[in-house]
């Protein structure tokens, strides 16, 4: 029997059966940094891009190094040339199966040790975009420069900086950054073409409303001064 690293804790079944999924082999070239230094995603030598959930970083960190070979398991998303991994399977036959976070996911866990001595500070840089990179779902949320860091904005602004986004173009880009083993991500504050020409990114989706504060009651439309129109004589209400 194959053995699985899977994190600790109570697991809710992921729906998806990987033994029934098709299998793509390669071998590690890079790993790819959400916002927080966990790994979602990562590159094969061949260009493949694959994503994988952050709640599995901690057993992909253990397991999987750059160089080595690796089976991935996982579904094509049709807006992106990509794989949503739903397990990776090593040469010595161990598995990382994506079974869904673990119940206590959310509570504060040990510092991994590739970002132990990281912290997130102001960052500016410059570079070439090398590729997009993709959510599980195929959307477009970051862009791997050429030099190897990762820059990653809201999903909602993609559209709007869309023309910034193809492979040889210059960003200019302004953010918070994180210095990790495995490289550099930055959150995007501003971005453009070049520093004159920077915008401000919006993080908060537009037509989402405030949440109340808590303890506060949400504000209800008021409906005193509201009056039922009046009709004329010889008006008809279809």
């Amino acid at each position: 029997m194959r053995p699985s690293l899977i994190p600790e804790g109570q697991l809710a079944m992921h729906w998806l059966d990987p033994d029934h999924l098709p299998e793509t082999s390669g071998h590690l070239d890079r790993f790819l940094l959400n916002p927080h230094g966990d790994v979602d995603g990562m590159i094969l030598t061949d260009g493949t891009e694959v994503h994988v959930p952050p709640h599995l970083s901690d057993a992909m960190c253990a397991t999987v190094h750059p160089g080595d070979a690796i089976r991935v398991r996982g579904v094509r998303p049709r807006a992106a040339d990509m794989i949503a991994a739903v397990a990776i399977e090593t040469a010595d036959g161990t598995r990382i199966v994506d079974n869904g976070p673990p119940v206590h996911h959310k509570k504060k866990k040990p510092i991994p040790e590739h970002i132990a001595n990281a912290g997130r500070h102001p960052m500016q840089a410059d570079g070439i975009v090398q590729r997009v990179l993709h959510g599980p779902k195929g959307e477009v949320r970051r862009a791997l420069l050429e030099d190897g860091r990762i820059v990653r904005w809201p999903p909602h602004e993609t559209d709007a900086i869309a023309g910034l986004l193809v492979p040889g173009s210059t960003l200019a880009i302004r953010g918070e950054g994180l210095v990790t083993g495995f490289g550099t991500v930055i959150e995007v504050q501003e971005i453009g073409a070049s520093a004159a020409t920077a915008r401000a990114i919006n993080d908060k989706k537009p037509g989402k409303s405030k949440k109340p504060e808590k303890g506060e009651k949400p504000k209800k439309p008021s409906h005193d001064n509201a009056q039922e129109p009046a009709h004329e004589q010889g008006d008809t209400v279809d």
